[in-house]
């Protein structure tokens, strides 16, 4: 775990399975921790020793959820071009890594789930999709709008309505964000 949060791939490289799969007092491996710490490096030779990709820590996150938060680009090019999956079902919401992208509006992470296959249309267990929470829970500016096209572009759903019966549209209109209303009605939203 040390190692992984500095980074330091000589000290990895000899590790053996056990030492790759040990957890923390969080329940995190030491991928899960060289990912919270950006260490590329490590992650890549984390990966390569054969560290599991998929693991959950005990807030059940994934390193693909992880880097997505963390609006961490580069350490989420390296998963999961180790083939870490962006489809698994993570945190206490019941989401996934691009939910809580799309959330945060971290419109390069977006970019990266959805070319990697995330499902674009889950639904939460707050019954919201990324579309929903890039608008429920984001501002409305730049990098949500950009998330949001991207999505759209995608063929994301429109219609899917929250636990409410709120589409994506209605739920734009009412909070005034005209950029995404415009957006989504171009898209053929109702």
């Amino acid at each position: 775990h040390a190692a992984a949060w500095q980074g330091d791939a000589a000290r990895i490289k000899g590790a053996d399975k056990a030492a790759l799969e040990a957890r923390d007092g969080r329940g995190r491996t030491p991928l899960h921790v060289a990912t919270h710490a950006g260490k590329v490096d490590a992650i890549r030779v984390l990966a390569k020793a054969g560290a599991n990709l998929g693991l959950l820590e005990n807030d059940r996150y994934d390193a693909v959820t992880i880097a997505a938060v963390a609006d961490d680009e580069a350490s989420l090019r390296v998963l999961l071009a180790a083939g870490a999956s962006a489809k698994l079902v993570t945190s206490r919401y019941d989401g996934t890594a691009l939910i809580a992208a799309a959330h945060l509006g971290h419109d390069g992470v977006v970019r990266q789930l959805v070319a990697a296959g995330a499902p674009l249309d889950h639904v939460n267990n707050l019954h919201w999709t990324a579309v929903i929470e890039a608008i429920v829970l984001g501002d409305g500016g730049p990098r949500h709008q950009a998330t949001l096209k991207i999505l759209v572009d995608a063929g994301a759903n429109l219609q899917l309505a929250d636990r409410s019966g709120r589409t994506p549209l209605q739920l734009a209109r009412q909070r005034g964000y005209t950029g995404m209303e415009k957006m989504l009605e171009a898209a053929g939203a109702r």
